[in-house]
């Protein structure tokens, strides 16, 4: 089964009655997504066009069986508004917000973690398994069903990517996007190990970025844990030393956390890397169709 989200996800949406929330809460059931539920505190009693409105995820929990949140709430209150999710009994979490401060990410890390709960982002477009769910902005119409998973740091190079792999005839088990900030909930490693043990998956393309050593830890998990193929594409070869780029978490120290870093450990692990998403594609086309 394909992993984060599926036909099992019953979609509960914090901040619902906002433009972006409502926006994208409609686009995601349009698409199949079960959505069964919105929260905005004060607006409980509601709907936005038929999606009930309660005004706490434990009412949500509680009468429609919720089991999936995404947040769309203000960087300000978004920090809660996981906490509420994670102790009402929401096993997975999908923050979009961007701006979430990361000594609160740290906070929240360390409650979410130890319950088991699956915390995707914050700052990230979400996860979409092709023809089951899509909890997110990812535009779905981009992807195709298949056997590749996709997991990236960066939202726009993912739909690039998959919408390369969809023209080569190839398709996606699952697309996650696990966000750019410095503090994010699943790690390139803990997607890499759901993939790995994903029977709908047969190979996995990651795409990383500058910033940080995250890539360099999928890296050495490649080596000592899968079998499952997969290649890579690292954005960010030409940025500058000690600027961000795009993402908090962008940001090249000295020299650690550049391109070629890691690419070289990557490669090391038998990782084919592209020069760029359609050679990242082509690569994944070769390695897909390879015997064995």
């Amino acid at each position: 089964m394909p992993i984060v989200v599926n036909a099992d996800t019953r979609l509960v949406v914090q901040g619902i009655t906002g433009r972006e929330g409502s926006f994208h809460t409609l686009r995601n059931r349009e698409y199949g997504t079960n959505v069964v539920a919105g929260v905005t505190p004060g607006k409980g009693g509601r709907d936005v066009e038929g999606i009930p409105v309660y005004d706490t995820v434990h009412e949500a929990v509680r009468r429609e069986g919720a089991n999936t949140a995404m947040v769309f709430v203000p960087p300000r209150f978004a920090g809660d508004a996981i906490l509420e999710a994670a102790d009402a009994g929401i096993g997975t979490i999908v923050c979009i917000t961007e701006g979430i401060p990361a000594h609160d990410m740290l906070r929240i890390y360390t409650h979410v973690r130890p319950r088991g709960i699956t915390l995707l982002g914050p700052n990230c477009p979400g996860a979409l398994s092709p023809g089951l769910a899509n909890v997110g902005i990812i535009p779905a119409q981009v992807f195709a069903r298949g056997r590749i998973g996709l997991v990236s740091r960066s939202g726009t190079l993912t739909y690039q990517i998959g919408k390369e792999l969809a023209d080569l005839g190839l398709g996606n088990s699952t697309i996650v996007g696990i966000g750019g900030d410095p503090v994010v909930g699943l790690s390139f490693v803990d997607v890499l190990d759901l993939f790995e043990a994903d029977p709908a998956t047969d190979l996995v393309v990651m795409v990383g970025e500058i910033g940080g050593d995250e890539e360099e830890k999928a890296a050495a998990f490649i080596g000592e844990r899968m079998r499952t193929p997969v290649v890579a594409y690292i954005a960010g070869f030409q940025a500058p030393p000690g600027r961000t780029m795009g993402h908090a978490g962008a940001i090249i120290s000295g020299s650690a956390g550049t391109a070629q870093a890691k690419k070289v450990a990557l490669e090391a692990q038998g990782v084919r890397v592209g020069a760029s998403p359609t050679e990242a594609a082509r690569l994944a086309a070769e390695a897909f169709a390879a015997p064995g």
